[in-house]
């Protein structure tokens, strides 16, 4: 079992068949996040946009690369608060935390006060992306897992763990229980962008790539079991 995790949750997990936010699929999401959070290991959360927004989803709309992705990371901070709201609802003190400067509804990121929250027990949603464009969530993920000393890097997926090409396109992929940094990047495996890939690889900082859609993963994946891929640096 880890002390403190940061749990990096898709945006799309989010999105209904009518809404762009799924509050039942919210609240399950929370729940988990509760049971490891009732372990008593330090749960940080980023949360992506792919429900609202994402550059490479409207190109067609001719906006400029560096707007687009500010929207894309007002849109996390959307995700953010909703979680925020169905956490708190479940009795459970949670901070937003935001590296985009909206001091009315979300307080500015920082290091030092980040980690004091953590310590207080509350859960601490990283929202804004790296606040810069040109980045994904996943590279925030990476950013703020280092930042804030996290045990491990936890993606949540749609998809059981890392594969040797797209296991719905390809029925002869290969799934990988474990993986290390340099054989992702050789092998130009899409399971983080490459910047937050090369982020982990630095430090190390372990990755474990996991399917979040099977009830009881997130608490299994936090508790250190033997689930998905473990991406290390050996």
């Amino acid at each position: 079992m880890y002390k403190r995790v940061l749990l990096k949750i898709s945006g799309e997990t989010f999105l209904g068949d009518t809404r762009m936010i799924d509050i039942a699929k919210v609240t399950q999401i929370a729940k988990e996040i509760k049971s490891v959070y009732d372990k008593g290991i330090q749960v940080v959360l980023v949360i992506g946009a792919g429900n609202i927004w994402r550059y490479r989803d409207y190109k067609d709309l001719e906006i400029k690369r560096v707007q687009s992705d500010s929207i894309g990371m007002l849109s996390t901070v959307m995700n953010s608060l909703v979680m925020q709201s169905v956490l708190e609802n479940l009795g459970i003190e949670v901070m937003v935390c935001s590296s985009m400067e909206i001091p009315k509804i979300a307080e500015n990121y920082n290091i030092r006060k980040t980690i004091n929250y953590l310590n207080k027990k509350k859960i601490v949603i990283c929202a804004g992306g790296t606040g810069n464009p040109f980045f994904t969530t996943d590279s925030a993920a990476a950013l703020r897992a280092l930042e804030l000393d996290c045990d491990i890097l936890l993606k949540a997926t749609k998809v059981d763990g890392v594969y040797s090409s797209d296991p719905v396109l390809d029925p002869n992929a290969e799934k990988f229980d474990h993986i290390t940094f340099k054989e992702v990047l050789s092998r130009d495996l899409y399971v983080m962008d490459q910047a937050a890939i090369s982020l982990c690889k630095e430090r190390p900082l372990s990755v474990l790539v996991f399917d979040m859609t099977k009830q009881g993963n997130i608490v299994k994946a936090a508790s250190g079991a033997n689930i998905g891929t473990t991406i290390t640096f050996s």
